[in-house]
């Protein structure tokens, strides 16, 4: 059966491969990327693929979440119903670690952003929807004041609250919405593997990036994993799991959520 497949980051990584992945199985493929060129260049090679299916590209830069608020209202315009937003697009080392508003680069990429993204997107998505967000093995507990842009932190260290952060608000989003939403999960689909992120942030190879982009798609579109909304999948393990001690911390978990909100609101 044909989804529709919104992917964003799609233009290197984990992201590319899935996209490859996903295309060849005849799905409709909404590719999301921050450069034109490369946006296009993707496209392309999507295309020449067998059995591909539709392709549409989006572009827009995370780190404006005006952008992510416009990209969002285009899809809305362009399709009525949604099946699958894995949000995969992500940053760890940058040349500007703050956004022109004040805030860390990090945290808006990886976990303002793609939570816009849903907020906006929810109402085309059903029972049978799926949302995939990419977490990380590496997590640390999340600094409010470093979310607000009040406090700068360490490449690493916002990586890795960043990662803590999406994590936290997949589990919060799916037990609100309850069986009236699409299923949620985060997913660390891999440590060290060979994306461009970890090849400048860590200066190695690193592994199969193909490991990455086989659990999105399981995840995707696998019946195993729909009664598992709002939890995290450990793909070094190969198993849901738990994340840090954070991700279950009641006090905090609102705490991160009524600064989130505040933050998308205002958009």
């Amino acid at each position: 059966m044909c989804k529709t497949i919104l992917l964003t980051g799609a233009t290197d990584g984990i992201g590319l491969a899935t996209a490859k992945m996903l295309a060849s199985k005849g799905h409709h493929l909404l590719i999301h990327g921050r450069n034109a060129e490369k946006l296009m260049q993707v496209e392309n090679q999507l295309k020449q693929l067998p059995n591909v299916g539709t392709i549409e590209c989006y572009l827009a830069d995370f780190s404006d979440l005006a952008d992510v608020k416009a990209m969002a209202k285009k899809i809305q315009l362009l399709h009525t119903s949604l099946d699958v937003i894995i949000n995969n697009a992500g940053v760890f080392k940058v040349d500007q670690p703050m956004t022109k508003e004040g805030l860390d680069v990090r945290f808006v990429v990886n976990t303002i952003a793609p939570y816009l993204l849903t907020k906006q997107l929810l109402p085309m998505m059903g029972t049978e929807s799926r949302v995939i967000n990419l977490s990380s093995a590496a997590q640390s507990a999340v600094e409010i004041d470093a979310l607000l842009g009040n406090t700068q932190l360490s490449a690493m260290d916002a990586y890795a609250q960043s990662k803590l952060a999406i994590t936290m608000w997949t589990a919060h989003l799916a037990k609100l919405l309850g069986e009236s939403g699409p299923v949620i999960i985060a997913v660390n689909p891999g440590s060290m593997l060979a994306s461009k992120m970890v090849q400048e942030g860590f200066g190695v190879a690193g592994g199969d990036i193909n490991i990455g982009a086989n659990i999105l798609t399981k995840l995707a579109l696998e019946e195993q994993f729909s009664t598992h909304s709002g939890e995290y999948f450990d793909n070094d393990s190969g198993r849901f799991s738990a994340p840090h001690p954070d991700g279950d911390n009641h006090q905090k978990m609102e705490q991160l959520m009524t600064a989130l909100n505040v933050m998308v609101q205002a958009q």
